[in-house]
């Protein structure tokens, strides 16, 4: 098929390696604009930008599409006389397709999601899946409509979350999913059922912000392991110590009580923190200015001890 392609970053430029290996012809690919990122906060392109440039493809990076302008290099593709578009794909892309572009393709535009739809429709549906604790999560290939993420259903694939999935590695799991099932969905669309999504289990899975990562140590234990992990790489669980911010990357439930906050035990295993329900055993963190360590590496440059208590300012 000759396919216009939308995505931003290394989810999406996953879907397109695949698509490009399956034989499928992309004119155009759409991705947002090259923004600044690192200390020096140098101007990069996204992942997909980078991997459509080393395939020569033609790459268009619209700030927005709201005005009907914006569209001429989507309508001028889909309405060719000689060799229109057939379809676009579309995943991860950021930017919303108003209904006039998803109308302009000759089939539509498919959307890779990173769920079961309609469970965790959004921005952050690998994310809030862990937080969440679901057992299993997975890609649905849909036909987009004006609604997010609510177009009909042509495919779905299943995978189990593991008990040590963080968001990184739950991600690169889906990506590999994603790529693959809309290669089988395009092989297969002659004979897919578009399937509407049922309005019952329904959610909608937010964009994480910043402030969602500090841990109130209020909560249960087991609250608190699966924010840890939902929320590697981004932002980073993160935790108050005598003023100190530090970022906490692994944690374990363990058997404890005590004041929210108040260090239990410490030994070369972790630090044990008490919860709300249950202690939290942080076995990985990361001071400012340093890189993520064990507990044990921690604690020889860091010092902590029983009786001493995590949160506040």
């Amino acid at each position: 098929m000759r396919i216009i392609f939308a995505g931003t970053p290394e989810f999406a430029a996953t879907a397109l390696q695949a698509l490009l290996a399956a034989g499928h012809s992309v004119p155009l690919v759409l991705t947002q604009p090259d923004r600044p990122a690192g200390r020096g906060l140098k101007m990069l392109p996204s992942a997909v930008k980078q991997l459509a440039q080393q395939h020569g493809l033609a790459v268009y990076q619209p700030e927005r599409l709201r005005d009907p302008a914006s569209h001429e290099p989507i309508r001028a593709l889909s309405l060719s006389e000689k060799t229109p578009v057939d379809v676009m794909v579309v995943a991860a892309y950021g930017l919303i397709l108003p209904q006039a572009v998803l109308d302009m393709p000759r089939i539509g535009c498919l959307n890779i999601h990173a769920s079961l739809l309609p469970r965790w429709r959004g921005a952050a549906p690998i994310q809030r899946a862990i937080e969440a604790g679901d057992q299993e999560t997975g890609i649905t290939i849909m036909r987009m409509d004006a609604g997010l993420d609510t177009g009909a259903m042509l495919l779905k694939q299943a995978v189990p979350i593991a008990p040590e999935d963080n968001a990184a590695s739950l991600h690169d799991k889906l990506a590999a999913l994603g790529a693959e099932s809309i290669v089988a969905a395009l092989a297969r669309l002659d004979t897919l059922t578009p399937i509407a999504q049922p309005d019952e289990g329904a959610t909608y899975a937010a964009k994480v912000a910043k402030a969602e990562a500090v841990l109130d140590w209020q909560h249960p234990a087991a609250d608190l392991e699966r924010k840890v992990r939902a929320f590697d790489p981004f932002p980073g669980a993160s935790s108050v110590f005598k003023g100190t911010p530090l970022k906490i990357w692994r944690a374990v439930p363990v058997p404890g009580e005590g004041k929210p906050g108040e260090v239990l035990a410490v030994n070369g295993e972790g630090i044990s923190v008490a919860c709300g329900l249950g202690a939290l055993s942080l076995t990985e963190l990361q001071r400012p200015g340093s890189k993520r360590m064990s507990a044990a590496d921690f604690l020889r440059g860091f010092p902590v001890v029983a009786g001493d208590c995590f949160g506040g300012d």
